[in-house]
């Protein structure tokens, strides 16, 4: 694999890109995953995001800085913003799609923005969502999905950090956003 398909390299880029802006966020989704439990194949870095309306011209310029090649769309953009949805950029040297979640004011996403981790990733400090947080959205786009690669994420991440998880916390904010069935049937397994 060259260095420029690494998505170590790309997740770099973009986080650099991200802090030079002061555009607050988490990765989450697969490469999450990875972190916290088990490395598997992602497709795609999931980035959840704290942005307005002006930031969107400059995080669009940086962006395109990375690669004549790269796309990212300002009208879709500024409607995640307005619909508190998903815009995303496909770098142009490694063909990689970059989902943006504009984050929203809910109280999940509060707490999860403030309880970010830092990692190193080839030398940049990269901000990544808790383990506990990821599992709590797992279960939510489970309980929307009933897609099994979060059930089996959500077991990767308990497979291996158990021992760092705040229980309260998880079983907490499961039964906030009433998906504490789906997370006790997990633990029951």
């Amino acid at each position: 694999m060259s260095k420029k398909a690494d998505p170590r390299e790309v997740l770099k880029d973009i986080s650099k890109i991200l802090e030079e802006l002061n555009i607050n966020y988490i990765v989450t989704g697969g490469l999450a995953v990875v972190v916290w439990g088990r490395p598997r194949y992602t497709a795609d870095i999931d980035t959840v995001v704290e942005m307005d309306a002006g930031d969107v011209n400059k995080l669009a310029v940086a962006l395109r800085k990375l690669g004549k090649a790269g796309y990212i769309n300002e009208d879709a953009m500024h409607e995640a913003l307005k619909n508190k949805g998903e815009f995303n950029f496909i770098d142009g040297r490694t063909g990689m799609k970059i989902d943006f979640w504009i984050a929203t004011n809910t109280p999940f996403d509060k707490s999860r923005m403030e309880r970010k981790t830092a990692e190193d990733i080839k030398g940049q400090r990269v901000y990544f969502t808790s383990p506990e947080d990821l599992i709590i959205s797992k279960l939510q786009w489970y309980a929307l999905s009933e897609s099994t690669r979060h059930i089996e994420d959500i077991e990767s991440v308990l497979d291996i950090s158990r021992d760092k998880l705040d229980m309260d916390y998880l079983k907490k904010w499961a039964a906030k956003l009433d998906v504490n069935d789906i997370l006790d049937n997990i633990l029951a397994e």
